[in-house]
């Protein structure tokens, strides 16, 4: 029998060479000192050009806008990503595309909370992501109804299997669009985890813990959100992804939580969440939780790279560049407005 890492590079050897050199761009601490200290999105532009980024705003003309860098961004990486997915072999180009799933949910909700509120679908299709998109997307202009929109995109999509099972056309109007969401999410986490867990090996050990953590903040995140809402805590319990270290015992304290100090008592049992909660708060100048888990994200993510002959690095990297993304459009946004109290609240990578 070959060596995993022989068999590995034979099929996918070069794919992974190619990411490890577009990690080596992602944006150091440095480059972002001099990104704080611009005082136009010209400036941005202007330092942006000295990094890995180059001549992608070139075609641009000024004055720049903050949702034009978002485009440009965004569209960087999608040429990254589709690249790597039309060399990719199997298992990996199947590893690519359920990483696509993810936008192409987002896509959906997007889509269906247009239909419900009356917007035409030719003008929500241009705010698509553009990971996101499938094959109908083109196909649903004339889904004018949450029900046409359903039998259209719904079912005949690589979303379908999530769909099938747990929502249905009548649902659409009546379910809650986030509640739509977090279910969606629920079994395409379930599924993904499934998947990795069957590759073995290290992409096994690495996927398997960077999705147990997407899990758990999704668990957090559900059950502080729905404090003050009509969500039962049955139906809450039936959002929780059941592929996380919460799973089984943490799910079912937090199915029981109340208000967000019983939630901090649940995290209390997880050494790794405890440290997020207690150091996260709402009072001026404290971290927000969502910002100490973007902070946990980027550790566990930049900790998948210490590991080679496996698929986990491609999910990092992109998950990287989407904070980085976050990161620039956060400095642009304070620089477009002038307010450069908080231009340093980003969360450094490298």
């Amino acid at each position: 029998m070959m060596p995993e890492g022989l068999t590995f590079n034979i099929n996918h050897g070069y794919l992974e060479g190619l990411l490890r050199g577009f990690k080596g761009g992602i944006l150091k601490q440095a480059d972002y000192l001099n990104l704080i200290q611009c005082e136009t999105l010209d400036d941005l532009k202007l330092h942006l050009q000295s990094t890995d980024y180059g001549n992608f705003l070139a075609n641009e003309p000024s004055p720049l806008t903050v949702s034009v860098i978002d485009d440009k961004l965004r569209e960087k990486l999608v040429i990254e990503v589709e690249h790597m997915r039309n060399h990719a072999l199997e298992p990996l180009s199947t590893f690519l595309d359920y990483i696509k799933y993810s936008y192409m949910i987002d896509n959906v909700i997007l889509l269906i909370t247009g239909t419900l509120h009356g917007r035409p679908i030719h003008e929500l299709l241009p705010k698509c992501h553009p990971l996101g998109t499938f094959d109908q997307l083109a196909a649903i202009n004339l889904a004018n109804t949450s029900i046409m929109l359903y039998n259209a995109v719904l079912v005949d999509t690589p979303l379908a299997p999530y769909i099938k099972d747990c929502i249905s056309a009548e649902d659409l109007d009546e379910m809650n669009v986030e509640i739509i969401r977090n279910t969606l999410y629920k079994s395409y986490l379930e599924d993904f985890y499934n998947f990795c867990k069957k590759q073995g090996g290290a992409t096994a050990d690495v996927m398997c813990e960077a999705l147990a953590f997407d899990a758990d903040r999704r668990a957090f995140i559900i059950t502080i959100n729905s404090f003050g809402t009509e969500l039962s805590k049955e139906d809450r319990m039936k959002l929780y992804p059941r592929c996380g270290n919460l799973y089984p015992t943490g799910l079912n304290m937090l199915g029981e939580c109340d208000d967000f100090e019983q939630v901090k008592v649940v995290a209390d049992y997880y050494p790794q969440y405890k440290e997020l909660f207690d150091n996260s708060g709402i009072n001026p100048g404290d971290k927000t939780l969502e910002d100490k888990f973007f902070e946990h994200e980027v550790k566990l993510m930049k900790k998948s790279f210490m590991q080679q002959f496996q698929f986990g690095v491609f999910y990092a990297y992109i998950r990287l560049k989407e904070q980085e993304n976050r990161n620039i459009l956060w400095i642009g946004e304070c620089v477009a407005q002038r307010h450069r109290a908080k231009i340093d609240s980003y969360i450094p990578i490298f």
